[in-house]
This record gives structure tokens, sequence and C-alpha cells, in this order.
């Protein structure tokens, strides 16, 4: 958050959300800062996270002190020092409908200990977690680290896109994770040479094991429309107008931003 990227219409800064998991008083909080400093809108991601578009910023790129206090005023930054490293893709409809296990736990788990963990805050802004809670809708993702579910108390962990990992307790699987990170910074090292992802070491980080026979076919992209859990709802260009962040957050319950150009509105009674 602040790094932001410069572009022709202004500074570009990018929210990471848990899983996409965000509140409907923070999106509307966020549109809001969109209106008063932005081009007006927000932008959706292909990670799941959320972007600001059409900032201000000063002779140094460094974006003015109350813009970036209005975005901690939102509840997205929780932390100044890792919010680049903080890239987590998680199975949208995980905890609502279908699915191995419920990935919400584990998502949370690791985005604590990733904050928790000052080496950390080292990780490329590239370097991205992806949790498929076994419904195969992550599975061709690129990643950097991840797992698979393979049963409600088990997975497998991803190891870069191509390479597959011991099979671990889903209790424990944070914490696995964040050591694999902390390895990858070791092997990566430091320097303007120093590789960015997993898949671009010389040596793999943990012994490679083939991917377990319980894990599912990719599925494909979350269709927008109705769908089990709730209603996926099309964000046009991958943006949310004034008018489209008003009526998500009216529902009144926590949504979630899919990696497909949209946002993801449980049903009521999957939310008690």
């Amino acid at each position: 958050m602040l790094r932001p990227w410069p572009a022709e219409d202004g500074a570009l800064v990018r929210l990471r959300l848990v899983g996409g998991r965000v509140s409907p008083a923070s999106l509307s909080a966020l549109g809001e800062v969109a209106r008063r400093y932005g081009d007006g809108d927000v932008h959706l991601t292909g990670r799941a996270n959320l972007q600001l578009r059409g900032l201000p910023s000063g002779p140094d790129g460094a974006l003015p002190a109350e813009v970036v206090e209005a975005v901690e005023a939102t509840g997205l930054l929780p932390s100044r020092t890792h919010e680049l490293a903080r890239n987590l893709m998680v199975s949208p409809q995980t905890g609502l409908a279908g699915g191995r296990a419920n990935l919400r736990p584990v998502a949370t788990d690791l985005d604590e200990r990733l904050r928790a963990a000052p080496d950390l805050a080292a990780l490329p802004g590239r370097f991205l977690f992806v949790l498929d809670d076994g419904r195969g809708d992550l599975l061709d993702r690129t990643a950097d680290l991840g797992l698979v579910a393979l049963s409600a108390r088990l997975a497998q962990l991803r190891v870069g896109s191509r390479r597959w990992g011991d099979v671990v307790p889903l209790t424990k699987a944070a914490q696995f994770l964040v050591v694999l990170a902390q390895r990858f910074l070791v092997a990566a090292g430091t320097g303007p040479d120093a590789p960015w992802h997993v898949d671009e070491l010389a040596l793999p980080l943990s012994e490679p094991f083939p991917l377990g026979g319980e894990a599912p076919a990719p599925s494909g992209p979350l269709p927008h429309g109705p769908v089990p859990g709730g209603l996926h709802v099309a964000a046009p260009d991958g943006v949310l107008d004034p008018d489209l962040v008003t009526r998500l957050a009216s529902y009144e319950r926590e949504l979630v931003v899919t990696p497909w150009r949209g946002v993801l509105v449980p049903d009521p009674e999957e939310t008690r």
C-alpha cells in the first residue's frame, strides 16, 4: 500500500484481502476514498484483491498522508510493513458451499503468521499463496506456495506451480507454509537478480511428492449469477462503480471478491 505504482491516470495502490473477504462497511468506505481521492471506482484484480486508481502522489511518488490515513480507516490495511507480502488466494465458496474443507480458518491463520514474522515482510510483491479447498477451482492457477485439501482434515502442500509437497494436517498447514516461505527468502537471497518466484529457484524448496490420488481435477472459473452458497455478481471489466459498491454494501454481510471479475454475495443462511 505504501509503495504506489505510477500510472498514466495517477498513482495505483492494491489492498490485499484474506481470501477475497471484505466487509460491506470496508467496501463502502473504500468507495468513498475512491470518490474523494481517486477515479471514483473500486477495481478488482485477478488475484481477488482490490485496487484504487487515479490517486495523487508527491514528487517522491508517495501518497499524501491524508490518503494513507483514509485507506487505513477502512480497515483494509492491517500492516504497513507486510502489505506487499499478503497475497492469499482462496477458493471463494469455501465455508459456504461444497469443497472438502473450510479453508477460511487456514487463510486467517496464514495471514496472521505472515504478519507476525518480521523476515516475511521481504517477500516479493508478486509472491502468491493459493489455497484450493478440494473443489479444483484454483488448482490450475500459477502459485508460489499453497495447498489443496484432500479431506476435511488433510491437505497436500503446493511448492511452486508444478511441484507438490507433503501431506499435512490442515490445522498445521499455515505453519508449514510460513516455514517454506522463509526457506524461499534464504534460497532466493538479495540483490537485483534475486528470484521473485519459487519456480525460478535453481533447487526445489522441499522434497517433491506426486499429487495425491484424492486430489480433484481443475474445475474452472465460478460462473456469474446464482451459484451454490450465494450470488456471484459480475463486475464489468473488473470495475465496481459507485452504484455497484452501494448495491453490494446493501447486502449487509461479508462479501468475497473472486479472481473472475466478480463478488460473491453469500446466501443469508450461510452467514449465520
